[in-house]
């Protein structure tokens, strides 16, 4: 754009202007990067993952995810594994949450035509996200106010919601 007026960095890049990217090397770091988002998140969690770890049945995650639940009925938690019956067994809490807010909880597993996706994910709202690049390694990344790769991962994680099914019901005993 010429003259005086200077293009806004979200029209310039589509991006918001405090947008962060960066990468980082460690499982406990991710952990802590979800257990810190969601208590910010305002709408929706998108959760992609090979299995989950046992972090989704610890007690803070579980009060957090619940708090978030709770603070609007429009709130949504989406998971999508490729294996989901490690969860009615290794994590009871959210098994509860599947059971108490049955209407925002939804958890699915993937069918054939998405096993090849091995990098897990999770989206917060629509800007930001923690990802990992393969489910083996410890190498991932932490977007923040990142609208634009924020919504490259939703727009995967819709392709993969496409070839999942429902995994796990409100009816699901294992506490």
């Amino acid at each position: 754009m010429t003259g005086d007026k200077k293009t806004p960095a979200a029209e310039r890049t589509g991006n918001l202007p405090n947008a962060q990217y960066r990468r980082f090397e460690g499982m406990r770091e991710y952990e802590e990067l979800i257990d810190g988002l969601i208590p910010q998140t305002q709408s929706a969690i998108r959760v992609f993952d090979r299995s989950l770890s046992r972090s989704w049945n610890a007690p803070q995650r579980h009060e957090a995810l619940r708090q978030f639940l709770l603070a609007s009925r429009v709130n949504r938690l989406y998971i999508v594994v490729h294996d989901a019956e490690p969860i009615e067994r290794e994590c009871p809490r959210l098994v509860d949450l599947v059971r108490q807010f049955s209407a925002a909880v939804r958890i699915r597993a993937t069918l054939t035509p998405a096993k090849h996706v091995y990098d897990p994910f999770v989206v917060f709202d629509s800007s930001h996200y923690v990802h990992r690049f393969h489910y083996r390694y410890l190498r991932a990344a932490h977007g923040a106010n990142d609208l634009i790769g924020a919504q490259q991962l939703l727009d995967r994680y819709a392709e993969i919601w496409e070839a999942s099914a429902h995994a796990v019901s409100a009816g699901t005993s294992g506490l």
